[in-house]
C-alpha cells in the first residue's frame, strides 16, 4: 500500500546500530541497496544515532553507510550538515539551558543503583553514557526523581536493556530531528523514521510521522509504538528497512529481491549456466509466451458461476470420488486466485478471483473454519477429505489469498466487509497451536497431501502459518489497526524462529537436560534444507521441496540457507525430467515412513502423486524460488521446462495437467488444473518475461 501519496516524503531518520546495520559485524544491506536504487533526488538522508559524529564519519568513509545529507548524533546532541562538512552550532544553543556536566556525574556517581561508565569515546559535552543492566522501569524512575530533587530538568534516555544516557532536558533523536525539521521547513508528516531501541521512541512520538520498526526491535519499541502508524517490517536490521522503504513506496519492490547476494560464482551454479548458454534462447521464450496465452485460456476454462473449480468441468467426466474436482477448493481456489493477480485488469477473471473469495467466505463454520471445497453443481460446502479429517491448510491459503487480492485491488471496503472472517479464521487455525509453542500440530492427512503419510509439526503448514500472520498484521495495518498488527507481525517473528530451530537440524546445536528425542537426533548430523516434519518422538529427514521453495519466497529463511538449499535440490535432481517433484527422497515399500493406504488406485506409488510426482503448480513456485535468488537465466530456463510439461497432455497439448510421473515425464490427473494454469501465468510475470 503506497502510502506516501498522501503525503510525501522528504526525509529519512533513520538509526543506525541494529537499525541499519548489526552493531556487531558492521554488515547490512542498506548501503549496497540505497546506492543502487535511490533515485528520488528530493529525499533527504539523516542518521539519527546514540554513535558520536567522528564514529559515524569513519562507516560512511569505510562504505559501511552511503553519504547522507545529515547526522544527528550522541541520541540527539548533535547535528551534522553532511554536504557542507560542518557541525551545526545553532542547535548547540538550545542545549545548554540547564546543562551542568558536573552536577550530572555527581549525581550517578552517588546512585545507589550498580551502574558503570562507558568508555570515553561514547561520551562528550552534552552526553554522559552508562551502562545499567536491566534496570527497571522504577529503577529509571528512581534516577529521574535524583535529578527532580536537585532542580536538574535533564531526559534519561534508557535502551537495549543496558544502556543508560543523561543528556540536556531538549536533547533527544527526536527533539533534534524537530529542530531540523524547522530549519529545513519540512512538516513531520513529511518524515519516516526507522529505529529498534527505547531511544528511538522520540523520533516515533512526534505528530504524524510515519515509521519502519525491525524484526528484532527491543520490546520497550513495539510497546511505544503499538498505536501508532508504523510499517512492522519481516526482516532484521537493513533488510527489514529495505522492506520498509518499498512499502511506503521510497525504493521499487525490485529493491528488495535483487538484495540477494550474487551466487553466479559459485562452480555448481556456473557448470547449470554453461549449459543453459548453449541453449537458443529465442526459441524458449517463443514457447514459454505460447505458454502464457495457452495458460490463459486454460484458466478461463475454470471460470464458474462460484468462483474456480478446480480442474475444467467440462473436459474432465467424474469418476466416483473424482466428482470433488468439480468444487470450488479453498486451497487450489486461493492458489489460483494468487497466481492469476496479474490479471486482474481482466474483468472476467477479476470476477472470479472475488467470487472465490466470496463464496469460501459464505460458508465459513461457526468456529471460523473455512470448508474444504463447496460444490458447484449445488453450492454445498465439505469441511473434511480423507478419512473425514479437516484440511488445516485450506484456511490458510484463504488468509494469505484475500491479503494478496486486497493488497493488489487496494479494495479497502472488501477488506472491512470480511476482516471478522478472517479473525475467526486465524482464531481457529491457531487453536491447532494446542500446546503454545507456535507451531500448529497437523493431523495425518490434513494438508494438500492428504494422500501422503505426515503429522503433527510438519514444514510445509508451519511456513504457511508464518506467512498468514504477517498477512494477517498487514491487513490490520491497512485498516489502521497498528496494535493489532503489531502483535501478528511479532508473532509471525516467533514462528519463524521455531522453524529455523526445529526444521533446520545442526551438530552446532546445544543440548540441554530437557531436549527432546528427535532434538537429540539431530545433533547426529547437517541439512541443507529444512526437514519434511518433526514429532515429539521422531522426525523426517525428506526434503519437502514445495515447504522450502515456499520458505524463501515468504521470507522465512535467508538467501544464505536458500541457495544451500536450492543447490540440494538441484543435486538431486527434483526438476528433472520437468519441474518440479514434491518429495526428495521418495518412500518405497519397506521404508519404515510406508503406509498401505498409499496402493489405494495405485496413487502414491514410488514417484507418482504426492510421493515424489511432478506437480506444474509447485514448478511455478520453483521457477519464482530461482529468479528470487538473482539467477534469472537458469529460472528462465526452469520455466521453458515448465512450458515443456505443461503443454505434455493426455488428450491433448497444452491441458496444463494436474500432475506427472516422476521419472517418466508422462501427464497424470485431470486436465486443464487451474492452479497448474495460475502459478504458471504468475511465473511469466515475476521474471517480467510478460509485462505486467
Amino acid at each position: 500500500m503506497d502510502i506516501s501519496k498522501e503525503n510525501s516524503i522528504k526525509l529519512l531518520s533513520f538509526d543506525i546500530d541494529n537499525t541499519l546495520i548489526d552493531f556487531n559485524t558492521l554488515k547490512g544491506s542498506f548501503t549496497k541497496t540505497w546506492n543502487k536504487y535511490k533515485t528520488d533526488s528530493n529525499v533527504l538522508l539523516t542518521y539519527n544515532t546514540g554513535r558520536l559524529i567522528d564514529d559515524v564519519l569513519s562507516l560512511i568513509k569505510r562504505g559501511v553507510l552511503p553519504e547522507p545529507d545529515y547526522i544527528i548524533s550522541g541520541v540527539g546532541t548533535h547535528i551534522y550538515d553532511y554536504n557542507n562538512k560542518c557541525i551545526v552550532k545553532e542547535f548547540n544553543e538550545v542545549l545548554d539551558d540547564g546543562w551542568d556536566i558536573q552536577s550530572v556525574e555527581k549525581i550517578i556517581h552517588n546512585s545507589n543503583h550498580p551502574i558503570n561508565e562507558q568508555p570515553s569515546k561514547f561520551q562528550h559535552s552534552y552526553k554522559r553514557s552508562y551502562f545499567f543492566h536491566d534496570a527497571t522501569s522504577e529503577h529509571i524512575a528512581n534516577i529521574e526523581q535524583d535529578f527532580a530533587n536537585a532542580n536538574m530538568y535533564i531526559n534519561v534516555v534508557y535502551s537495549g536493556d543496558k544502556f543508560l544516557d543523561i543528556l540536556p532536558k531538549w536533547a533527544n533523536k527526536g527533539n533534534a530531528l524537530q529542530w531540523l525539521l524547522r530549519k529545513l521547513d519540512l512538516n513531520t508528516n513529511q518524515v519516516l523514521v526507522a529505529g529498534d531501541s527505547g531511544n528511538d521512541s522520540a523520533m516515533f512520538g512526534l505528530d504524524g510521522v510515519r515509521g519502519i520498526v525491525v524484526a528484532n526491535a527491543h520490546e520497550e519499541l513495539y510497546k511505544f509504538t503499538k498505536h501508532r502508524q508504523v510499517y512492522h517490517a519481516e526482516g532484521v536490521n537493513g533488510d527489514g528497512v529495505v522492506e520498509g522503504l518499498i512499502y511506503y513506496g521510497i525504493l521499487p519492490a525490485g529493491a528488495l529481491v535483487n538484495n540477494e547476494k550474487d551466487h553466479k560464482d559459485d562452480f555448481f551454479i556456473q557448470q547449470e549456466l554453461n549449459n543453459i548458454a548453449t541453449e537458443d534462447e529465442g526459441e524458449k521464450i517463443a514457447l514459454i509466451k505460447e505458454g502464457y496465452e495457452k495458460a490463459i485460456e486454460a484458466l478461463r476454462k475454470n471460470i464458474t458461476p462460484l468462483g474456480f473449480s478446480a480442474c475444467s468441468i467440462k473436459d474432465n467426466i467424474p469418476n466416483g470420488t473424482d466428482e470433488n474436482y468439480h468444487s470450488v477448493w479453498a486451497r487450489d481456489g486461493a492458489i489460483t486466485v494468487i497466481g492469476s493477480l496479474p490479471l486482474i485488469h481482466d474483468e472476467e477473471i477479476h470476477q472470479c478471483q472475488r467470487q472465490t473469495l466470496l463464496t469460501l467466505f459464505e460458508h465459513i463454520s461457526r468456529n471460523g473454519q473455512i470448508p474444504s471445497n463447496v460444490r458447484i453443481k449445488d453450492n454445498v460446502p465439505d469441511y473434511s477429505g480423507v478419512g473425514g479429517i479437516c484440511s488445516i491448510d485450506s484456511g490458510i491459503w484463504v488468509v494469505i489469498a484475500f491479503y494478496e487480492y486486497v493488497n493488489v485491488t487496494k479494495d479497502i471496503e472488501f477488506l472491512r466487509d470480511h476482516i471478522d472472517n478472517i479473525k475467526e479464521t486465524m482464531r481457529w487455525l491457531g487453536a491447532h497451536d494446542s500446546n503454545n509453542d507456535a507451531l500448529l500440530e497437523i493431523p495425518e492427512a490434513g494438508d494438500w497431501t492428504d494422500l501422503f503419510g505426515r503429522s503433527y509439526n510438519i514444514l510445509y503448514d508451519e511456513i504457511l502459518w508464518y506467512r498468514s500472520n504477517v498477512c494477517f498484521g498487514r491487513m490490520l495495518e491497512m485498516l489502521g489497526d497498528y496494535e493489532q498488527a503489531g502483535e501478528y507481525i511479532r508473532w509471525s517473528q516467533v514462528i519463524k524462529k521455531e522453524i529455523i530451530q526445529n526444521f533446520w537440524p545442526s551438530t552446532q546445536q546445544k543440548l540441554f537436560s530437557g531436549v527432546s528425542f528427535a532434538e537429540r537426533q539431530f545433533t547426529l548430523g547437517d541439512t541443507s534444507y529444512l526437514i519434511a516434519q518433526t514429532t515429539p518422538f521422531d522426525f523426517s529427514w525428506r526434503c519437502d521441496v514445495f515447504g522450502n521453495i515456499l520458505a524463501f519466497l515468504h521470507g522465512t529463511i535467508d538467501a544464505e540457507k536458500a541457495h544451500q538449499t536450492f543447490r540440494f535440490m538441484l543435486g538431486v535432481g527434483v526438476n528433472d525430467p520437468f519441474p518440479v517433484a514434491n518429495v526428495y527422497p521418495v518412500v518405497s515399500p519397506g521404508d519404515p515412513d510406508w503406509r498401505p493406504y498409499y496402493t489405494v488406485n495405485l496413487l502414491n506409488l514410488p514417484n507418482h502423486y504426492h510421493n515424489g510426482g511432478i506437480w506444474p503448480f509447485v514448478g511455478g513456485f520453483w521457477v519464482k524460488f530461482i529468479n528470487k535468488l538473482g539467477l534469472k537465466e537458469m529460472a528462465i530456463s526452469e520455466l521453458h521446462k515448465l512450458a515443456l510439461i505443461n503443454k505434455e497432455g493426455i488428450s491433448e497439448e497444452w491441458e496444463f495437467t494436474e500432475w506427472a510421473h516422476g521419472t517418466t515425464g508422462r501427464a497424470m490427473g485431470k486436465a486443464y488444473q487451474a492452479w497448474s494454469a495460475a502459478q504458471y501465468i504468475s511465473a511469466c510475470h515475476h521474471l517480467k518475461i510478460i509485462n505486467n
